[in-house]
């Protein structure tokens, strides 16, 4: 069985995080989300073929041409928006029988495609999906059942509970004649789930398996500090294989890679992870649900909380992070500090795509591209962004999104008087 793997997407919702790469390989514990989507498929299948389109040299460059010993084939999406046109961008490539199809940008547990199968086998059905029940339904599509199939898809059908689609499904090769016949959506897309209403009003058996594990779609910011803490808390097993030296103090569990030096002084309190060739302390403290990258420097009287620090980023002289987002190859200046916390203890509210969005959390720090440079004692408020290749200049208090490339100095008058 092969697996069509959707990596198409810009992630525009993530940004400025996707500025420069597909949101598929932003790493969440050091990894990349789409290696626990090929993890979680490939007992199952022999052969991943991955849509994609936006910056798709990054993830040919992340992931390389095969994984765990199998081939992956790289097939460009066809023109035109939506999962439908995605999945019909890999027909050529589909020789005749079933096949696995899930989203590249979210996470779910290996049960779910157990579950999916044997539903599929069950039923002897044309096409199954994977779904999970849910208190509101208000950004899903709505799954209505009769029995072990499924009667139809309603898109957003509002604050209502019920079943939700997850984006796994495994189908027949005839879905694509119906995708050939799949109208454009009001969003202007063709969308996998008016193919689906369209084979079960043509009478093919559509089934589902409701699944009850963990899952996350990670469309926004904050999904990825909520699938981080996930993975440390389920997945992490305590493992040290660089130095520790003595003086330092870490509470399992504790993940460290290899060429990694934790200095004299560190207090970390698990669970958290540490890439490779890493400089953590001396006398800093790393609080629990932090994931650190390769060749990062967490320096003097540096606290981090709740927070992913990607590769090659520094925080290394008298810095708070708290439950933020730190890009690639990014420096806090000494002194900068990430607010976390509103003073009403109201929930955090982030621009996405010019419109606020509540994002559920009480907590939510800072979100910051890749290649920034903070100067020293730079204050940020909750929630807020500063764009990729952005230079922000000593001083400066962060009370709007910064946007990508750009300069932002304080423009201070001085007064010199003769004593």
């Amino acid at each position: 069985m092969k697996a069509v793997v959707l990596a198409a997407g810009k992630g525009e919702r993530l940004r400025p995080l996707t500025d420069d790469r597909p949101k598929v390989v932003l790493k969440v514990a050091n990894r990349p989300i789409i290696e626990y989507v090929l993890e979680n498929l490939d007992p199952f299948v022999d052969e991943f073929i991955l849509i994609v389109r936006y910056q798709k040299e990054k993830l040919i460059e992340a992931l390389g041409d095969e994984f765990n010993g199998k081939p992956i084939t790289y097939v460009d999406q066809l023109e035109g928006e939506g999962t439908a046109k995605a999945i019909e961008s890999a027909k050529d490539y589909i020789e005749g029988e079933e096949f696995i199809v899930a989203n590249g940008d979210i996470y779910f547990e290996i049960d779910g495609i157990k579950e999916l199968i044997q539903a599929f086998k069950k039923e002897k059905a044309d096409a199954a999906l994977l779904v999970k029940e849910f208190e509101d339904l208000s950004h899903f599509g709505k799954i209505e059942v009769d029995g072990n199939l499924v009667k139809a898809v309603l898109e957003k059908p509002g604050k209502v509970s019920g079943y939700a689609n997850l984006g796994v499904y495994i189908f027949k090769p005839d879905v694509f004649e119906f995708i050939s016949k799949t109208p454009l959506s009001k969003r202007g897309e063709y969308e996998i789930t008016d193919t689906l209403n369209l084979m079960i009003k043509a009478g093919k058996k559509v089934t589902y398996a409701a699944y009850s594990g963990y899952w996350n779609d990670v469309g926004r910011p904050w999904n990825l500090l909520e699938l981080n803490e996930y993975l440390l808390k389920n997945k992490l097993k305590h493992e040290i294989r660089g130095i520790v030296e003595e003086g330092a103090t870490l509470v399992p569990p504790v993940e460290i890679g290899e060429g990694t030096v934790v200095r004299s002084g560190a207090y970390i309190i698990g669970p958290v992870k540490i890439g490779r060739n890493s400089r953590i302390g001396p006398n800093c403290f790393i609080r629990p649900y932090t994931s650190i990258g390769e060749g990062c420097h967490i320096g003097n009287a540096v606290e981090v909380k709740n927070s992913i620090i990607m590769d090659h980023s520094n925080a290394p002289h008298l810095n708070y992070v708290g439950d933020s987002i730190i890009g690639e190859n990014t420096n806090l200046g000494a002194g900068t500090i990430t607010a976390n916390l509103r003073h009403d203890k109201g929930n955090i509210k982030v621009e996405i795509k010019g419109k606020l969005e509540d994002s559920g959390r009480r907590k939510l720090g800072a979100i910051i591209g890749h290649n920034v440079k903070v100067g020293i004692n730079v204050t940020i408020y909750p929630g807020r962004k500063i764009g990729s290749n952005s230079f922000v200049g000593p001083g400066v208090v962060v009370d709007k999104n910064i946007p990508s490339n750009s300069l932002v100095v304080v423009k201070q008058e001085k007064m010199v008087m003769e004593r």
